[in-house]
């Protein structure tokens, strides 16, 4: 019996303001906050009240039989807490369904793996618990930034103590195989792994409002024939999404909401289809065979790895200054400057200045709240830079004030 095993990404960046050189040293706040409530507010609007109402009608409408699934970061929760607590509680109402599973990811959106494994399991243990204090849910199944992943990482989260991972269905890597399968990470005992597909995943979220597209317009008859058609050449249809793609990315003029109200209704038409969370295709599906993932993969751009975040030296310098910070920050004791820290590990910092053209251009050009790649590193760094003079001038401080409580004994 195939299932529909939806993922939704939920995340928002505290974004960096105009940080000028004349602000180093005059200024510890780097953050726009009024441009991140006003986006916040704009999407919250737009997007997450209207989407998990519908799911939770959804839910109700089917008597349990449609499930759903969600990783939010830990940027976007404290943005929620902060700023818009009605979003807060209406993905708790989701929670208290029972239909609903919420995944364990790195707190800040970060890329910690490839630069700190010590980082990288602090967010997610802190991110786990920001989990169980709002949904009540111990997360047992992980999704990496963007879905980054590579052997390693899977072998790490066993060793965590999770059960399964999610990542992109890499062509290269499948060749001839289907991403419609459970597969088996090379080097772990019993975790497994749940492939996006990308192309149906795709329709949805980047081709669904596409006029050129030779598909459009996409209904949801027309989407549940793809679907139905790969009974018996498969057993998880991995659908795996930014939660945006409804209300933001595709606007509600396009149809896209009420192509959401009918999909279940399509999908559940065909007796032998079903939907389920992740934790529940890994705990009933067993492994079709071994997924070999020796570099890093993702799900951003046409390349499917770290390219968009790391392509550039601009982004090689930045994130690489920003690490090197770490043992200096997680021993000074101030949680602001920690705060500060952490929040300037988020992916979409690096993503904005990526130089990429074409199509991968124009997205990143989207997401960014800048003019330019250039304009994003220069604020950056420039923040940076007044991170690290007030962490060094704090440690010398301390210093003096040790030297001078030595001489006085």
């Amino acid at each position: 019996m195939p299932s529909i095993c939806f993922y939704f990404q939920v995340h928002q960046p505290f974004r960096i303001k105009e940080y000028s050189f004349f602000d180093i040293g005059n200024s510890h706040v780097y953050e726009d906050e009024t441009k991140n409530r006003e986006i916040l507010n704009k999407v919250a609007d737009k997007c997450y009240l209207k989407t998990n109402q519908k799911m939770l009608d959804l839910i109700i409408r089917h008597k349990g039989k449609f499930k759903i699934s969600y990783s939010i970061s830990g940027t976007a929760l404290e943005q929620f807490e902060k700023y818009r607590p009605d979003v807060l509680h209406s993905f708790i109402e989701l929670s208290n369904t029972g239909c609903v599973e919420f995944l364990s990811e790195t707190y800040n959106h970060s890329l910690s793996f490839i630069y700190s494994k010590s980082e990288f399991r602090r967010q997610v243990t802190k991110h786990a618990a920001m989990i169980q204090k709002h949904f009540n849910q111990v997360p047992v199944v992980f999704r990496n930034t963007e879905l980054i992943y590579n052997n390693e990482l899977a072998v790490f989260m066993e060793d965590m103590g999770y059960k399964g991972v999610l990542c992109e269905g890499v062509d290269r890597l499948l060749g001839q195989r289907s991403p419609n399968f459970v597969y088996q990470p090379v080097g772990t005992k019993t975790l497994k792994l749940l492939l996006k597909n990308h192309r149906l995943s795709d329709d949805i979220a980047f081709r669904f409002s596409d006029k050129g597209w030779a598909e459009f317009p996409l209904t949801a008859e027309k989407f549940k024939n793809w679907v139905h058609a790969i009974a018996g050449n498969g057993e998880t249809i991995n659908l795996f999404m930014d939660y945006e793609t409804f209300g933001e990315h595709q606007w509600e003029s396009t149809g896209i909401f009420d192509f959401l109200d009918r999909l279940p209704d399509e999908i559940l038409s065909h007796t032998d289809f079903n939907f389920k969370t992740p934790s529940e295709v890994i705990d009933s599906l067993t492994s079709h065979g071994i997924y070999d993932a020796h570099s890093f993969t993702s799900w951003a751009d046409t390349e499917r790895d770290l390219s968009a975040w790391l392509s550039n030296p601009m982004q090689q310098e930045a994130i690489k200054r920003i690490y090197s910070l770490e043992q200096d920050i997680l021993a000074c004791g101030d949680l602001n400057l920690q705060k500060a820290w952490e929040h300037l590990q988020t992916s979409d910092h690096y993503y904005y200045m990526c130089t990429k053209f074409w199509n991968d251009g124009d997205v990143h050009k989207y997401f960014s709240p800048f003019e330019s790649p250039y304009d994003a590193y220069m604020y950056f760094m420039n923040a940076f830079s007044d991170l690290e003079s007030t962490l060094k001038a704090l440690k010398e401080s301390r210093i003096s004030m040790n030297v001078n409580h030595y001489q006085l004994n």
